[in-house]
């Protein structure tokens, strides 16, 4: 049964995303591939997603390479099959129309068996012919290809050394000559140009966004987390084995900005013009550092998430970060932002907000310091806090009462199930 070729394309990905850049590919030209295992990453603005194969075969040609930016629908590599079950839109190649003339061999002076690598419109070898080419010290310039898109395979090189068993050598190959030995002076000034990821590019132009289009103030205080402290070891226990999940800061956080935000709506709103959008739902960003950079995914009506609930979502937004697995719908939509730089030793920060909201609460490292209380120095777990927003929307009269409204719901906790 004759063989077919697929081609595999960038699918849809998301909403409004129309351009992806190509990431790492998991497999190279000649291995082969399974039904629905990934072949290739495609890194978009919002994630990263494995594009798999719809069919059994062998990866023939990759045709977009690591770092090219690409639009949904391209063609990114050529699979080839066995005939049977490949989909009917599926273009078989003609290489028949670009194959040499069977009459008509390369001229040995042209490309040397020992000479440097061929120019890029040299046909490609597949991996296993090139060893059974060493082993039978057949001349690759004497192999006639007849791979699809002109590649030599393993067949032609047996081919060759069937018909002319004089060609392999009675000694062995000359050894390649050494490179020669960097010099020491300037093995230490090396530079490595590397472009930013699409990712990254859209990090960097939403940050430089909220900084030129927004009129940013940041506002700090202080939580004295005891109260917090004590919950949790008190809890911790029976709160994991109920929820196979561990009671942290986080949702203690995101249910005291949620009440905060319900006596200060113009941080849960967006500017759209001249107009102000306020929302009575609170879908809450929770920045996270992921395996391609921080992406903030996003709590869906966090008002209505118990605490487990917002503790098993966070695990499995992070888990999906590290595993670069992020859906694009994971990574759109929220109205408020919460980060913590704390987790990486961070004392005191000003984070940036993500536009289109016009707030965003840092939290921070927690450090044992002393404090004045009832009239004596104590020590106590302290942590700073740091809310940045867009003044054009919030007066700092009502940044500064919204983050004590969330200093003092962390600090009674009790405040936050009581709804007061």
């Amino acid at each position: 049964m004759s063989a077919t070729s697929l081609e595999l394309k960038v699918p849809a990905v998301g909403e409004s995303i129309t351009e992806v850049e190509v990431g790492d590919w998991l497999k190279q030209e000649g291995d082969p591939i399974a039904p629905d295992e990934p072949v290739v990453v495609l890194e978009t603005d919002k994630a990263t997603v494995e594009i798999p194969s719809p069919i059994a075969g062998r990866l023939t040609q990759i045709l977009k390479p690591k770092g090219q930016r690409v639009q949904v629908g391209d063609t990114l590599a050529q699979i080839e099959t066995d005939g049977r079950t490949a989909p009917t839109h599926a273009a078989p190649q003609k290489p028949a129309q670009t194959k040499p003339s069977p009459t008509h061999k390369p001229t040995p002076a042209r490309r040397p068996a020992s000479g440097p690598s061929a120019p890029a419109a040299a046909p490609r070898v597949m991996p296993a012919a090139a060893r059974l080419a060493a082993e039978k010290g057949v001349a690759l310039d004497q192999v006639q290809a007849t791979g699809p898109g002109g590649r030599v395979l393993k067949e032609d090189v047996a081919r060759t050394a069937a018909e002319s068993p004089e060609t392999a050598p009675p000694t062995q190959p000359k050894p390649t000559p050494a490179p020669p030995e960097p010099d020491p002076a300037e093995a230490d000034r090396a530079e490595e140009t590397v472009p930013l990821t699409l990712l990254r590019r859209k990090i960097a132009e939403r940050l430089v966004q909220a900084q030129h289009n927004a009129a940013l103030l940041t506002t700090f205080n202080e939580i004295d987390m005891s109260a917090v402290q004590t919950l949790r070891r008190e809890h911790q226990e029976r709160f994991q084995e109920r929820y196979q999940t561990k009671l942290g800061f986080m949702s203690f956080f995101v249910k005291a900005v949620v009440e905060a935000l319900r006596e200060t709506p113009q941080l849960n709103a967006e500017l759209r013009g001249t107009d102000v959008v306020y929302r009575n739902y609170y879908d809450i960003g929770v920045a996270i550092g992921g395996g391609r950079g921080l992406v903030v995914p996003v709590l869906r009506h966090a008002e209505r998430l118990s605490f487990a609930q917002v503790e098993l979502a966070i695990a499995d937004f992070a888990r999906k970060a590290k595993e670069n697995r992020l859906r694009p719908e994971d990574l759109v939509g929220g109205t408020f932002t919460i980060t913590n730089g704390g987790v990486y030793g961070s004392l005191l920060s000003t984070p940036l907000i993500n536009p289109p909201q016009s707030g965003v609460l840092g939290m921070h490292a927690i450090q044992d310091r002393p404090v004045a209380l009832a009239g004596q120095v104590v020590i106590r777990p302290m942590m700073y806090i740091a809310l940045t927003y867009d003044h054009r929307l919030v007066d700092g009269r009502e940044a500064v009462t919204w983050l004590r409204h969330v200093k003092e719901l962390v600090e009674q906790p009790a405040r936050i199930l009581l709804g007061i």
